[in-house]
C-alpha cells in the first residue's frame, strides 16, 4: 500500500489556470518531484463541491505539515477552501473532547494579495495589518492544537516581476524540502505548540441532526 505523504498542500485557486503566481508555485513542487509532498488541488478535484470528507481526513491524518495555497479573496480564503474547513475539521474530529485528530501537526499559509505590503497597515488602504486578517487561520490552528507556522505571503502579486517571482516559487519549494529533510525541525517557520482550548461536549449540536421545518 502506498505511504501517504507527510506533507499535505491544499491548493485552492479559483482559476488556476490563469494564476501567474500559483501555477509558478505548483510548478517549482513538480519539479522537486519530492515523495513527500502531495498535491490536492480543491477545484480540480471538487468542481461540484461535493468534498469526499473521509478521503480528506485520512490524508490528513498521515500528514505532519498542511499547507493552504490560495490567494486571499475578500480578505480570506477562497469559497471551497472555506468549505473545506466547514465539513472536514468537523467537532468531534479536529476538535472537541477527547478527538483532536490534528494536535501537534503544523499548519502553513502561502498566499498572495493584489495590495502592496504597505496597503496592509493603519494607514494604508486596507486600514489593518496583514496579521488581523490571517487572525481567523491562527485561530483555527490553535482551536485543533496545531502549530500556525508564519506564513508566506506574496503581496501585490499581479505586479511582481518575473525573477522575483522565480525565486519566490523556487523558495517555497525549498522550505518544504528542508522540511522534509529535518523531520524534527520546525522549518518553514518557528512556532510554539499551542494548548488546544477545552471545548465543553454540548458546545456543538450533534453532528447531522436533522434541521426543525421552521429552520430550514
Amino acid at each position: 500500500m502506498r505511504r501517504m505523504a507527510d506533507i499535505l498542500i491544499l491548493a485552492a485557486h479559483p482559476d488556476l489556470d490563469h494564476s501567474r503566481v500559483h501555477r509558478a508555485m505548483l510548478k517549482a513542487l513538480n519539479a522537486a518531484a519530492s515523495p513527500h509532498i502531495a498535491v490536492r488541488d480543491l477545484y480540480r478535484r471538487y468542481p461540484d463541491y461535493n468534498i469526499d470528507v473521509a478521503s480528506e481526513q485520512r490524508a490528513l491524518a498521515s500528514a505532519r505539515l498542511l499547507v493552504l495555497l490560495h490567494p486571499l479573496y475578500w480578505y480570506g480564503m477562497p469559497a471551497l477552501q472555506k468549505l473545506w474547513f466547514d465539513e472536514v475539521l468537523r467537532f468531534g474530529w479536529a476538535y472537541g473532547p477527547g478527538q483532536q485528530a490534528l494536535a501537534g501537526k503544523d499548519l502553513w499559509l502561502a498566499t498572495s494579495t493584489g495590495g502592496t505590503a504597505e496597503s496592509y497597515s493603519a494607514s494604508g488602504e486596507n486600514g489593518y495589518p496583514i496579521d488581523a486578517f490571517l487572525l481567523p487561520y491562527a485561530q483555527s490552528a490553535r482551536l485543533c492544537g496545531m502549530n500556525f507556522l508564519p506564513p508566506l505571503l506574496l503581496h501585490a502579486a499581479h505586479r511582481v516581476a518575473d525573477a522575483e517571482l522565480v525565486r519566490h516559487a523556487e523558495g517555497f519549494a525549498q522550505r518544504l524540502l528542508d522540511y522534509a529533510a529535518n523531520r524534527d525541525a520546525a522549518a518553514p517557520g518557528q512556532a510554539v505548540p499551542p494548548a488546544a482550548p477545552d471545548i465543553p461536549l454540548d458546545a456543538r449540536p450533534a453532528l447531522f441532526s436533522p434541521l426543525p421545518e421552521a429552520r430550514r
